[in-house]
């Protein structure tokens, strides 16, 4: 055999093994390690589990699979009335104490106290940070409005939110030596997301301080993952669910099968083959990606551009309408 020969050959292999052992992963991590009694049982964590963003979505999501599992749930969000209809759907529904704590992850450090004081004398054994804010739509970084503003808020929501709920349960759990930290990414943090550069860097964050974290926590029986779904049917994304866009509560069942047994997770099978997929093309067509990113990304700012429009007209037709009706009233008479 030739040298090319040898070097096409051994490529060759070198693909055949990423795809076996991808699949590999993928059947371990989703189904065989929870079968083999790998994966954490969170039960045995603490009585309590405490939840950011818990109204909506995903952070709704991972409360109602806790409570499920026989665990009592913290509640944490802006809105007191979603709050407490969540909270009390959950104690009827499953039968566990619930508590809430009413805060906006926007504003600064000062939540912190008062989330703290509420959590004192509890005995937490799950923390989900799960909280978090994105564009309306996406934008050029120069063209958002208040940019500096906004920047700040979704920083604070984004980031200082995940540091600020770790520091506060952490120092027990390593005391007792167990829980679980599970951070909520997202795909856009180890993919390129032009159009969406904020919300994707504060992201790539919460992954890697996920990563560090775990490292360092390993050595007290404190385990920390960091989940990166793709799109899930949230209120955020605006999508129906489908295969490659899963309900919250599809997605948090996939991805509780893998608590353990990774550090940095897709979570749901079908975002794992994404990611994989999108990983290969970055590393063999990276420009022909980003091209093709970037395309999908703009096309979804122009649309979302052009229904800003269309409702902005219509609020301008609807009031001028008003104003020619009532010129064009009749005088009343004494």
């Amino acid at each position: 055999m030739s040298g090319l020969e040898v070097i096409g050959l051994l490529f060759c292999l070198y693909l055949v093994w990423s795809v076996l052992s991808a699949v590999i992963t993928l059947i371990y991590t989703c189904y065989v390690g929870k079968l083999l009694g790998r994966s954490i049982d969170v039960k045995k964590l603490g009585p309590w589990a405490v939840v950011t963003g818990a109204t909506d979505g995903l952070g709704k999501a991972y409360a109602e699979e806790f409570a499920k599992r026989g665990i009592n749930v913290v509640l944490i969000s802006r809105s007191l009335f979603k709050l407490q209809t969540v909270a009390k759907d959950i104690e009827l529904q499953y039968g566990v104490e619930t508590r809430v704590i009413d805060v906006d992850f926007t504003g600064g450090r000062e939540i912190y106290d008062k989330i703290g004081q509420q959590l004192r004398d509890l005995d937490v054994g799950v923390l989900v940070n799960n909280v978090g804010m994105s564009y309306v739509h996406p934008e050029f970084l120069s063209n958002i409005p208040e940019g500096g503003e906004f920047c700040t808020r979704l920083m604070h929501c984004n980031i200082l939110s995940v540091t600020g709920m770790t520091l506060l349960v952490l120092p027990k759990m390593v005391e007792k030596r167990k829980g679980l930290i599970l951070n909520v990414s997202s795909a856009s943090a180890v993919l390129p997301t032009p159009l969406l550069s904020m919300y994707s860097s504060s992201k790539a964050f919460v992954e890697k301080f996920s990563r560090d974290l775990a490292l360092e926590t390993q050595h007290f029986g404190v385990t920390v993952q960091c989940v990166l779904p793709s799109f899930v049917a949230t209120n955020m994304t605006h999508f129906k669910p489908s295969l490659t866009v899963p309900s919250p509560k599809q997605f948090v069942r996939c991805s509780m099968n893998t608590l353990g047994l990774e550090v940095s997770s897709p979570g749901y099978w079908v975002h794992k083959i994404q990611i994989g997929f999108y990983h290969f093309c970055l590393f063999f067509i990276r420009p022909v990606f980003e091209r093709l990113v970037w395309k999908g990304l703009y096309s979804i700012r122009t649309r979302a551009i052009r229904r800003q429009q269309r409702m902005k007209m219509m609020d301008e037709q609807q009031q001028k309408q008003q104003h020619d009706d009532c010129a064009t009233a009749p005088l009343a008479t004494s």
